[in-house]
């Protein structure tokens, strides 16, 4: 039987071993995606800086987003220098240099700017270590697994991926509070643990592609793409008079300057012997349209966490009588849900598509993600916590269903050696999208806040005391400044009219102004309109990313297309698992 054939091969320890150690390379990896996201407020009051002020936004913005941008311009490189150099090799580096960066994140001797640009740049040398990890893990796991347990072991390495970046929210809130240098601390001793035990147990069982590198497609591909995130990341801070700066020059040239060399980049692919990006990987039916769903998948999951994030710190949490400093942490728990929901049905959901395939487990599983939305948006901005908690555990569920099977499905269609790269363009599908994402959905809220919120601000403030011409300076300041002010855990409107002379307000007034329930009232009208329009777009990418995945095809796997090809019909249906395998051209169009 073809399935004791691989695992004589391979060795059952061996794959264990393999799964194991990708897991957990993944799960830090994408841990660290996100545990920055709630322990920001204790990281700029341990370097002594305020991330509002004009001159800091940048430093939170890249905080926020530089780990994401380096990964996802590396992650397609590093993986096809795997398939060139060796997964193992560069999977084992990634570890080192993941965990060299966060001993000295942690180590900031810094404070104020020098401190944070010092935690951007380390940052940036994290997220190298990341792309190491993300865009060579899926390539051992398959290497290492026979066809008819892929999708079982994608699902827990898919789970330990996305799962991570939930659970990262409930670490930075546990870990802050203790010690902000905690949130990098934390990442050390896992990272030498899996350095010594990846050097001393993983091996290369793959092929390695005989190839030069393709310095022009990389170069090509880092400039543009970088250009491109870039451009979004200071598209969504105001400019001038606007409430975003997608029309500032700089935003502009970035944008200009990341299409010029992104086209270059697929000129260049399309001429080159060897190139980084395979773009004929994209003539098989089963890796372009699991592409496509998982991009969409990861552009909604990466913005509904950062709304949901926004939604209970800034408006749920204050009104049931938390205090801003405490709704990070809080967020992060009452997210629970939503990562069980995930990390129930990924590996069952990975486990079931090795006997009947991918397409029926992850378009359902699509659909049950955008029904999640819909079922949001249902849902009042004040809510009762358990019909919330309801909806986003079946977005988790949605989101596993559709993860595990879509990785094993795509990575099963693709030739051995060339598994490196194609992981790495699906790990910067992902990251690419969780970027995206911010850009796109905090780009529709502000759109959706602009439309509303300065008259409801100007009413409120008027009623309570604040002069007319006051009122409207504040009621016209960018939305941005209140939404980033909750995310980091204060007070909107204390920030707000801490920065204006507000003269003529009681003290009574000036109580209900700052208080935990002002804030909230205000916004909530608003921020619901908003809501409206961000998962309204994120419930059509879900019906997009829905149908992608039902043209997929029947189940496809590469190396018994090839055994059928080779030994005949007869032969290769009797290697296969029974009822198992549809081995049919259909898929490679």
């Amino acid at each position: 039987m073809a399935p004791k054939t691989l695992d004589a091969l391979h060795g059952d320890r061996y794959k264990w071993i393999a799964l194991t150690n990708t897991t957990l390379g993944v799960f830090m990896a994408t841990i660290n995606s996100s545990i920055i996201l709630i322990s920001l407020p204790a990281i700029f009051r341990g370097i002594g800086i305020n991330p509002l002020s004009a001159g800091n936004v940048g430093y939170l913005l890249w905080l926020l987003q530089g780990y994401l941008l380096v990964t996802a311009v590396l992650v397609i490189s590093l993986g096809r220098l795997g398939d060139i150099m060796g997964r193992v090799r560069i999977y084992n580096l990634g570890f080192a240099v993941f965990s060299f960066a966060s001993v000295l994140l942690a180590l900031d001797p810094y404070r104020g700017g020098t401190g944070a640009l010092w935690l951007v740049l380390w940052r940036l040398v994290q997220g190298v270590g990341g792309a190491m990890l993300f865009a060579n893990s899926s390539a051992i796991l398959v290497d290492a697994f026979p066809s008819d347990q892929r999708g079982m072991a994608m699902g827990i390495n898919q789970v330990a991926a996305i799962g991570g970046s939930f659970i990262g929210l409930i670490a930075g809130g546990l870990l802050s509070v203790v010690d902000w240098r905690l949130v990098f601390w934390v990442s050390v001793p896992f990272g030498i643990i899996g350095t010594i035990w990846g050097y001393h147990s993983l091996r290369d069982n793959g092929k390695r592609a005989a190839a030069t590198i393709d310095w022009w497609g990389n170069l090509t591909f880092a400039v543009g793409l970088t250009s491109v995130l870039v451009g979004i990341v200071y598209g969504i801070q105001p400019y001038l008079h606007h409430s975003m700066g997608w029309t500032s020059p700089r935003v502009l040239v970035a944008f200009v300057i990341g299409a010029v060399f992104l086209i270059a980049f697929f000129i260049i692919e399309n001429r080159v012997t060897s190139p980084m990006f395979n773009l004929r990987l994209f003539k098989m039916r089963a890796f372009s349209t699991g592409s496509a769903a998982g991009f969409l998948a990861a552009v909604s999951r990466g913005g509904l966490q950062f709304m949901l994030i926004i939604w209970l710190q800034g408006i749920w949490l204050p009104l049931h009588g938390y205090a801003y400093s405490a709704t990070p942490l809080w967020a992060g728990i009452y997210l629970l849900p939503l990562t069980t929901g995930f990390l129930l049905a990924g590996p069952i959901s990975g486990y079931l598509s090795d006997r009947h395939g991918a397409r029926i487990l992850s378009t359902t599983g699509m659909v049950v993600f955008g029904s999640s939305f819909v079922g949001l948006l249902l849902v009042p901005t004040n809510f009762s916590y358990w019909v919330f908690a309801i909806m986003v555990f079946f977005n988790g569920v949605g989101g596993g269903m559709f993860s595990a099977p879509n990785a094993a499905a795509i990575m099963n269609s693709v030739p051995a050696e060339e598994r490196g790269g194609a992981a790495g363009i699906q790990a910067a599908f992902m990251n690419t999208g969780f970027v995206l994402s911010i850009g796109i959905f905090f780009s529709l809220m502000i759109v959706g806040l602009t439309n509303t919120l300065p008259k409801a601000m100007f009413k409120g403030l008027s009623a309570h005391g604040v002069g007319a011409t006051q009122a409207h300076a504040v009621a016209n300041l960018p939305p941005v400044g209140s939404l980033f002010s909750a995310f980091l855990g204060k007070n909107p409107l204390k920030n707000l009219l801490g920065s204006q002379s507000v003269s003529h307000v009681s003290h009574a007034d000036w109580l209900v102004l700052t208080g935990k329930h002002f804030f909230p009232d205000l916004i909530e009208s608003s921020f619901h309109h908003g809501l409206v329009i961000v998962f309204g777009a994120a419930i059509v990418m879900s019906i997009i990313g829905a149908v992608a995945s039902a043209l997929r095809g029947k189940r496809y796997v590469r190396e018994e297309q090839s055994l059928r090809e080779h030994l005949g019909d007869a032969a290769a249906t009797s290697s296969a698992v029974p009822g198992e395998i549809a081995l049919e051209s259909e898929v490679v169009q």
